[in-house]
């Protein structure tokens, strides 16, 4: 069976934690998460993933410029922004340069962001 790979991105390592942990247990995800969006970038050159999951609002490069990039360099790649910040502003931002979806912060639940992730990969 096709293990699904998700790229996951937040500058808050207990984010990482707590995603990594819900998704480790399901078989069908293969995750890597970084907390420096520029090794995600370099990370990004070398290997294909089916969905980038990423915060918005992070230090050095922010999920804007990330999803700019997986849009350009690598096609048919699905990404999913997370924001804290409800603001409309920059979540129509991001569906105008190609986001896929989003989710907000703090998660309503981790399902949710599993049912959003499953409906992009078709699954």
């Amino acid at each position: 069976m096709h293990k699904h790979k998700i790229l996951m991105i937040d500058d808050e390592q207990d984010i990482l934690n707590v995603l990594e942990k819900f998704f480790s247990r399901k078989k069908m995800f293969d995750v890597v998460s970084f907390t420096r969006p520029q090794k995600a970038l370099e990370y990004l050159q070398t290997n294909k993933v089916d969905l980038v999951l990423t915060d918005i609002m992070m230090p050095e490069i922010n999920g804007v410029e990330i999803l700019t990039n997986v849009k350009e360099h690598h096609k048919g790649t699905k990404v999913i922004m997370m924001t804290a910040f409800s603001t409309l502003d920059k979540v129509l931002e991001c569906e105008k340069l190609g986001a896929d979806d989003y989710v907000t912060k703090p998660f309503i639940s981790l399902r949710d962001v599993e049912g959003k992730i499953l409906d992009q990969l078709g699954m």
